[in-house]
């Protein structure tokens, strides 16, 4: 079971989905209070009760987006895939049930003016942790399982090609820095991958058949337009995630976990990651290269 929670989760993923997310939670839990009505809502007279009791859903709907969409904004480095886990996803979700639960029971008392906030709230507020834990965990377990099988299978389908070395009259790159004076020059299938940070790019190479690397102070979109016009060249050299630039040539395996595909360069010394948003056009390129 710890094995479980310390297995590697998806974290990101688009703003719009995560929009779409928080309504649809929002969504459930307005009508499922107004629909059951449990904690004696049902024998509550008010006017305007269908509002107020959607208002649940619209309180469930502001603490969920605040959590799934502001605090990634505000601390992007601490949700990041590298970083997340099964365990990590059902605390984050388990809080979000949390604050839900005492939000709706501050409304609850302020609809109903009842002063105070007495014994009762213990109870309420376990109650919808203890509803929502075991689903939620489960949901959590079940799309680890069928995000690694799908990964996984997919990744032992895609055909992989010997890495290359270059030969007479092999095209060449040349990489620039910003300041147009630090330049790397290589043969295009010498290059591994660039991996970019902040406002640098990291260059690894083969060197005397040998991983070497070199810093560069550029943008990885930047150094993409240089990659040469050569189409065999920009067919191998594909964009894997927004930090990395991979040639396909050298790619040696590629494995799949929950995540996504990994790709494994120089018998396993570099595992580069693939977002789920290049998913398509890296087995399109794996499928087409000669």
């Amino acid at each position: 079971m710890w094995r479980l929670l310390k297995e590697p989760y998806p974290v990101e993923e688009p703003a719009r989905r995560r929009w779409v997310k928080a309504f649809w939670i929002g969504a459930f839990v307005g009508l499922f209070l107004l629909i059951f009505q449990p904690f004696g809502l049902g024998e509550w007279e008010t006017p305007y009760k269908v509002l107020k009791l959607l208002g649940f859903g619209l309180i469930t709907f502001g603490i969920t987006a605040g959590l799934y969409i502001l605090l990634p904004a505000l601390a992007p480095g601490q949700f990041r895939d590298e970083r997340w886990t099964v365990g990590r996803e059902i605390g984050w979700v388990s809080i979000n049930m949390l604050l839900i639960g005492l939000a709706n029971y501050v409304y609850l008392k302020e609809l109903i003016h009842t002063p105070g906030y007495g014994p009762d709230l213990l109870p309420m507020v376990l109650i919808t942790f203890l509803i929502g834990l075991f689903p939620t965990a489960g949901s959590v377990v079940l799309n680890y399982i069928v995000q690694l099988k799908k990964y996984s299978r997919s990744a032992a389908e895609l055909p992989l090609h010997e890495p290359t070395t270059p030969g007479p009259g092999a095209p060449m790159l040349t990489l620039t820095a910003e300041n147009e004076k630090d330049v790397l020059r290589i043969a295009a299938s010498d290059l591994l991958f660039i991996e970019s940070s902040d406002n640098y790019c990291t260059v690894y190479f083969l060197k005397d058949h040998q991983a070497a690397k070199t810093l560069l102070r550029s943008s990885l979109s930047r150094l993409e337009t240089q990659l040469g016009s050569d189409p065999a060249v920009r067919a191998a050299l594909v964009r894997c995630h927004r930090s990395f630039v991979v040639n396909l040539n050298q790619v040696e395996k590629v494995t799949g976990n929950a995540q996504g595909y990994k790709l494994h360069l120089l018998q396993g010394t570099f595992q580069i990651p693939v977002a789920r948003k290049y998913n398509e056009t890296l087995v399109s390129r794996l499928k087409t290269l000669p």
